[in-house]
């Protein structure tokens, strides 16, 4: 790696550490730590849902995908859209309000608890074992995302290069919790964007322009540039799945829960909407135009084998070092955007939802602080482990994280918010049903087994609410009282 690139790093790791700082610094209680105090404002809301949300798959993972198999692969990418719309559209304000005015609840697992006023804690330690199960997966795959975007730029070996992003992430994020991980969020969602609206551009005018550029892809093969090609229904609706994912992802939930006002969260989806479709359509782009470059120039270090690597590869060849080395540290931004949200809530899982809960009640907001930060720590350790085989794929981590989380949580948040006769028995059984269904059916193959996992959790999750709770005794009196004064303040706003 030439100087310039490298100052370039270094200077945007600098620049996450001073943010970790200056978090610090305006961090004083375990509500500061886990959800900023609730005052994120409408940009900082909108981004840093965002970022958190698009991970290094965004970068790597689906350009990479495009690149084998062409448009086919943006079905997710269509998925992805219409269920980050309905998500913000009707989850972010009513969650937003439940937990604020209701409930006063600082995580999932504690929304849940209180919303069916479930005494037992039952509903508190189902919900945090599956966020810790699937998190640990999720971290796993952007610490795989980082690692092989160290190693490639710096030469370095793959386990080196796995630590070293470890270190810098847990280093902000558990000095500056929430706040750290979402200012540092809108830094890293602007870089996404920048990133992914230049490599294309720049790219097809090495090309000659878009019409040489496409005529080559299609010379390739017509099916690269063709959306239908090859597509099965039940390819297309696994693809398409992926937009369920969105109502049970604790990382982007709590960015909900944390705005500073629940009238301004219409602001907050058109803000996040637009980054959303701009980043996804020129990561599809970013795809076409690799194999358009490398098959034009005879790029030999290119391969299906490492088809991830699709932008970083095109950045060290098409660009100047400085501009390279921005360009680089976008996808570590990607990468750590998604991380530092999921060890925090995995962490807030750990302190506040079993520490505080079943060990020491008593606990300061100074010891839960310091106890949040040394969890961050445990977490990422595990996370290190399972991301040590230098042959993990991104995008396969993802899928099976998003997958669990979705199905164990989706159809429990979308229904609590809106179905009064959902019972705390109903909740238990679509959390165990949609986490296991998803963890079973990953390990079949073959016929309706090739479908998504998330599709059939999601589905056998909602009927497992839907029938446990219908044949559960009718909710208590002051738990249908606390549903019915609550609804109207977010219901058809």
């Amino acid at each position: 790696m030439s100087l310039p690139t490298l100052l370039t790093f270094v200077a945007y790791l600098i620049a996450l550490m001073l943010i970790g700082s200056f978090a610090y610094r305006a961090t004083g209680d375990l509500e500061d730590y886990l959800l900023g105090g609730r005052r994120l404002g409408v940009v900082v809301t909108a981004l840093s849902a965002g970022a958190s949300d698009m991970s290094g798959w965004l970068l790597l993972g689906l350009p990479g995908a495009i690149y084998v198999t062409g448009l086919g692969e943006a079905w997710i990418a269509v998925g992805l859209l219409i269920g980050a719309f309905l998500n913000w559209r009707y989850v972010a304000k009513p969650l937003r309000i439940y937990t604020m005015m209701r409930s006063q609840s600082l995580t999932l697992p504690d929304f849940l608890e209180r919303r069916f006023l479930d005494t037992s804690k039952v509903l508190r330690v189902i919900s945090a074992l599956i966020i810790l199960l699937f998190f640990t997966f999720y971290t796993a795959s952007g610490l795989v995302a980082g690692a092989k975007l160290f190693s490639t730029a710096f030469d370095l070996s793959y386990y080196s290069a796995l630590w070293i992003g470890a270190i810098v992430i847990v280093g902000y994020t558990s000095v500056g919790g929430f706040l750290a991980v979402s200012w540092t969020d809108v830094l890293q969602g602007l870089m996404m964007l920048f990133a992914l609206l230049v490599v294309p551009v720049i790219v097809v005018n090495e090309l000659g322009g878009l019409s040489p550029s496409l005529t080559i892809i299609d010379n390739l093969s017509p099916a690269y540039l063709d959306p239908f090609s090859d597509m099965t229904l039940l390819g297309t609706v696994s693809l398409l799945a992926w937009g369920l994912g969105y109502f049970g992802q604790p990382h982007i939930l709590a960015r909900f829960m944390a705005i500073s006002d629940a009238n301004k969260m219409g602001q907050a989806t058109l803000i996040g909407m637009s980054w959303m479709f701009v980043t996804l359509v020129s990561s599809v782009a970013v795809g076409l135009v690799g194999l358009a470059y490398f098959s034009q120039f005879h790029v030999s270090e290119m391969s299906v084998a490492n088809s991830e690597k699709v932008f970083i590869i095109l950045t060290q060849l098409v660009f100047n070092p400085w501009l390279a080395g921005a360009l680089l540290a976008a996808i570590l931004a990607a990468v750590m955007s998604t991380i530092d949200s999921q060890l925090l809530v995995s962490s807030s899982c750990l302190t506040q939802d079993f520490y505080r809960s079943f060990l020491r009640p008593e606990a300061t907001e100074q010891e839960m602080l310091w106890t949040g930060r040394l969890m961050v720590l445990a977490i990422a350790m595990i996370a290190i482990f399972i991301a040590s085989d230098p042959q993990s794929q991104v995008l396969s981590l993802v899928s099976y994280a998003w997958g669990g989380l979705g199905a164990g949580f989706g159809p429990v948040i979308l229904l609590s918010l809106y179905w009064r006769r959902m019972t705390r028995n109903g909740a238990v059984a679509g959390m165990v049903t949609g986490a296991l269904t998803v963890i079973v059916w990953k390990q079949l193959s073959g016929g309706v087994f090739e479908l998504y996992e998330l599709f059939p959790g999601f589905v056998l999750g909602s009927a497992a609410i839907v029938v446990c709770s219908l044949f559960d005794k009718d909710p208590q009196d002051d738990f249908v009282q606390l549903f019915d004064t609550t609804r109207p303040l977010y219901l058809y706003q």
